[in-house]
């Protein structure tokens, strides 16, 4: 048996981005209008989510992300209910231009994120009594360009 080498075969290279620990660091469910938005024959609730990102760095390559939900549900004037989450990551990002380290954290970080988010979200408005909110999916490239463009503007 001899050894080839793999001299001229691409390797995979590593990521630059690591997932060290995900956690949910603030969380809140309101039904403040209970029993009476649950009874039969309400009409459905109107729904409004918000979303925002933010990061530090807590090491030298290491970073927190925290993907902030906020939802609001009203039947009329009267709140159905409220979440507020506040989801996080630690990430170690290694390998990166400094130009390139704020877009990752702020496009990938809560990219890889969303779908746990979404499901403490959507566990807790069924565990409140209502249909599980299903968040529909959020373009963090969009939100990231809009977020900069002010900055962008003033420079």
């Amino acid at each position: 048996m001899t050894d080839q080498s793999d001299a001229g075969q691409s390797r995979p290279t590593a990521l630059p981005i690591v997932i060290n620990a995900q956690y949910v660091k603030d969380f809140s469910f309101e039904n403040p209008n209970a029993p009476q938005t649950l009874l039969p024959g309400q009409p459905a609730p109107q729904v409004s989510v918000g979303v925002d990102v933010r990061s530090q760095q807590v090491g030298e390559t290491l970073y927190e992300v925290v993907l902030e939900m906020r939802c609001e549900a009203k039947v009329g004037e009267n709140t159905a209910f409220l979440v507020e989450l506040s989801y996080a990551g630690l990430f170690t990002l290694q390998g990166l231009a400094d130009e390139h380290i704020r877009p990752v954290l702020l496009i990938e970080g809560p990219r890889l994120l969303f779908p746990f988010a979404r499901a403490i979200v959507a566990d807790a408005t069924r565990d409140g009594g209502y249909p599980p909110l299903m968040i529909n999916p959020i373009d963090f490239t969009d939100l990231y360009r809009r977020q900069t463009a002010p900055q962008q503007t003033t420079a």
